[in-house]
């Protein structure tokens, strides 16, 4: 619902930003405005990318998880698609998630709601099995060792610990 009202809201809101800074400043620089900034925009996007990209790698060879860095990645992937839907809102918005001091802002906003939605029980992370596929939901019957009940081969007793990703359902 809420992703519906913004494909209509979004839309209408830049529509009516575009018109109002066209009587402002005139139709030729509003759409100059919304040229140079697209032209900037994939320039920044570009210089960001690659600069969260060698992050990424730098993180995945010290041997840590990249999470600020793929979130990073996530941000300029949503400020592309901002940046290729001309208007005055969204070019700001892509402009703010652009420069790492207000995308790191936001990054540790989104973070903040993912814990606390993780704490709350709204927030599910599935990942992948063993077999590449996603662990059964809860209330499937699981047909792995140590998910159905039954042990598994080396696991006769049922009491050997997780392995890593796998998801234990009691």
């Amino acid at each position: 619902m809420r992703l519906g009202c913004l494909f209509i809201v979004v839309p209408l809101v830049e529509l009516a930003l575009l018109i109002q800074v066209g009587r402002w400043v005139g139709v030729l620089p509003t759409v100059t405005l919304v040229a140079v900034t697209g032209l900037l925009g994939i320039l920044l996007v570009r210089r960001e990318g690659t600069r969260t990209l060698r992050r990424i790698e730098g993180e995945l060879q010290a041997g840590r998880l990249p999470h600020g860095a793929l979130l990073d990645g996530a941000a300029l992937l949503v400020a592309g698609a901002f940046l290729m839907t001309p208007g005055v809102l969204t070019d700001a918005l892509a402009f703010a998630l652009l420069f790492p001091v207000t995308r790191g802002m936001m990054r540790r906003r989104i973070l903040a709601r993912m814990k606390r939605a993780m704490e709350r029980g709204s927030f599910q992370v599935r990942v992948f099995g063993e077999r590449g596929g996603f662990p059964p939901a809860s209330g499937e019957r699981g047909d792995a060792p140590g998910r159905s009940g039954r042990p598994g081969p080396g696991d006769e007793d049922g009491d050997r610990p997780p392995r890593p990703g796998e998801i234990i359902q009691e």
